[in-house]
């Protein structure tokens, strides 16, 4: 089963209830907050209410691995230890949908950085001319350069 990357580009002011109540429950509260969610009919409607206010697509093993790794955290908000074989095993069992983050005891949200180099597009627009919206596989070049 896919699983989504979903970034939170645009702040907190200004945002209509609805959509605030939205990206609550996506657990995207702050700016620059990512979730990974499987790819289903209720998640994806979700999305298309909030999509002006972050930017979303398909995530790949060897980004999950590393956004695990550099931005995963812990219960009191420890870091994750690299376990090599463990946290790769996890990684594609997750990508299969067999596994979820509570089993490993890890955050189900990834505080990230601002872009290393700045947005390259504007933020106030949809993907081919900017950042917001569905970016499929170059959402993951984002997430690398967030890190």
């Amino acid at each position: 089963m896919k699983k989504i990357v979903i970034i939170r580009i645009r702040g907190t002011v200004n945002v209509p209830k609805y959509i605030n109540q939205s990206l609550d429950y996506l657990r995207l509260r702050q700016k620059f907050v990512c979730i990974v969610i499987e790819d289903n009919k209720e998640n994806l409607g979700r999305i298309k209410a909030v999509k002006n206010y972050i930017a979303f697509g398909e995530i790949d093993e060897e980004t999950l691995r590393v956004l695990i790794l550099k931005r995963g955290r812990k219960e009191g908000d420890k870091p994750v230890e690299s376990a090599g074989k463990a946290i790769d095993e996890f990684v594609k069992k997750f990508l299969e949908g067999k596994t979820k983050f509570e089993d490993l005891k890890i955050k189900p949200f990834f505080r990230l950085h601002p872009p290393i180099g700045g947005f390259k597009k504007s933020i106030k627009k949809p993907f081919p001319e900017g950042v917001l919206g569905n970016q499929n596989k170059a959402i993951n070049q984002l997430v690398k350069r967030m890190l």
